[in-house]
């Protein structure tokens, strides 16, 4: 196939072009050339899809891969611009898209956030602004953009929290970076928590696999297809790092009254027992038990859990970031506090956790 990929040197895009390569498609990748160090064998198109797509013009590809949609006016230009170029359109869009992760094993019928173009486009006005605080609805207008433009040509991937070489969340990186150091390691919640993550290379076999299928629609896409807990997640990364870590489980409810951020300074945790801020009335209780029956009925399938962090704790490894240079993730001495303040009020409750 000829695949045009919008991005394409970041994170997944990267990961999906190594793998289109290794299958001797031909890609070619447009996006604004800051990151392209390092990529062999595919045509480079530099522009930049928030001005003029000039660049993209007259020229025809089997599929595109739009990785870097999320203001909802670029995604309205690239898809009128490509529509009679292209024959099949994945946008990878998020299970953020969800108006409330509230319910367990939710699907892709559950309803999505809304809001109109108009209103997108004033609030991203300004690129500097708090554009991320609607991130969600951003891509479910995207969603709705694209198929208008493109109708019964676009698949719509609701990705979960991806993984892999080239992380720049840092999220699964904090976790193998923090376990491999030893030593009492503060975990939040209980053991038997689910998570769910997806490597980033078994989403773009799939995608490809979906690319030479024409296959449209919308799909969740995380993982794995079995419940993984955090106790398994974290085990496996000291398996694989060949750690002496000493997980210490700690109620949620303590965390929260310490001020811990979920999800960014506690990565993979979202409270069970707890709203996850003051203006929702429930918890997010479904936020790692997506229902992802359609996309594996589908063919996505799942690599072993160690085999992933293995190749993501080997390109850690080389980076050597300083604690302040971590996007997610806990800093030391606040670990240490907290674990001090656990160990002596609450040896009780940890216990009890453990049960």
């Amino acid at each position: 196939m000829k695949i045009l990929v919008l991005g394409g040197s970041r994170f997944l895009g990267r990961t999906f072009v190594e793998e289109a390569l290794s299958q001797n498609h031909e890609v070619t990748i447009f996006n604004r050339g800051f990151q392209n160090a390092g990529l062999k064998d595919v045509e480079i198109i530099t522009g930049n899809r928030f001005g003029n797509l000039k660049e993209l013009k007259n020229r025809n590809w089997d599929a595109v891969l739009d990785t870097s949609g999320f203001i909802p006016y670029t995604v309205q230009n690239s898809t009128e611009f490509l529509k009679d170029q292209v024959n099949h359109y994945i946008f990878i869009s998020s299970i953020s898209v969800y108006k409330d992760w509230v319910p367990e094993n939710l699907d892709e019928n559950y309803p999505v956030l809304e809001m109109t173009l108009d209103e997108a486009n004033e609030l991203s006005k300004d690129a500097k602004g708090p554009i991320y605080d609607h991130y969600g609805h951003f891509k479910a207008l995207c969603e709705r953009i694209a198929e208008n433009n493109l109708p019964g040509r676009v698949l719509n991937i609701r990705a979960g929290q991806l993984m892999g070489p080239n992380d720049y969340t840092d999220r699964v990186p904090y976790w193998l970076n923090r376990i491999a150091k030893g030593g009492k390691v503060l975990v939040p919640g209980k053991p038997n928590r689910r998570v769910q993550v997806i490597d980033n290379k078994d989403l773009s076999v799939w995608m490809l696999q979906m690319m030479a299928s024409h296959s449209t629609c919308t799909f969740n896409a995380t993982g794995p297809n079995y419940q993984l807990t955090m106790k398994e997640f974290l085990d496996a990364c000291i398996n694989v790092t060949g750690s002496d870590a000493e997980l210490v489980w700690t109620d949620e409810k303590f965390l929260l009254d310490q001020g811990v951020e979920p999800w960014t300074e506690m990565p993979l945790w979202v409270p069970e027992d707890s709203p996850l801020s003051p203006e929702l009335e429930q918890p997010w209780r479904g936020a790692f038990s997506i229902n992802i029956d359609k996309a594996v009925q589908s063919g996505l399938s799942f690599r072993p859990i160690e085999e992933s962090l293995v190749e993501i704790y080997e390109w850690e490894q080389n980076r050597q970031l300083t604690e302040d240079e971590w996007k997610s993730g806990m800093r030391s001495e606040r670990e240490k506090e907290l674990l001090q303040l656990w160990g002596q009020n609450y040896e009780e409750s940890d216990s009890q956790i453990k049960e």
